[in-house]
């Protein structure tokens, strides 16, 4: 076929008249049974209220006791043995403990919280 097969006045009616652009609807996929329920459990979480606990002051929160297990091994390839202390403040990189004592972040292996008994 060429150009001069095609009628310009019958194309522009058709455009206008008869074609029926659907828009983006022609590029929305179909969503899976599993994308559905995994898309509703997560706008569930979203709207979730959590309930607040009470607001605690600084000494409740630092002046708790806590046993931390650093990464650092001896020569024998044990761990040195574990740290209990109250831990006093923290920044960026560090925990500090007991004395000003500083140990970075990237060095502790594990932590345990000590519950205490109120008097």
């Amino acid at each position: 076929m060429s150009n001069q097969d095609f009628d310009l006045d019958a194309v522009k009616h058709f455009f206008e008249h008869d074609y029926h652009d659907r828009g983006m609807m022609k590029w929305q996929g179909f969503y899976l049974s599993d994308h559905t329920a995994a898309l509703n459990q997560q706008k569930q979480q979203l709207n979730e209220v959590y309930v607040p606990r009470p607001q605690q002051s600084l000494a409740e929160i630092t002046q708790q006791p806590v046993t931390i297990q650093l990464k650092t091994v001896d020569q024998n390839n044990r761990h040195l043995p574990d740290i209990t202390t109250l831990i006093h403040g923290y920044n960026a990189n560090d925990i500090v403990v007991d004395a000003d004592w500083f140990i970075p972040l990237p060095e502790i292996r594990n932590v345990v919280y000590k519950k205490t008994e109120k008097l």
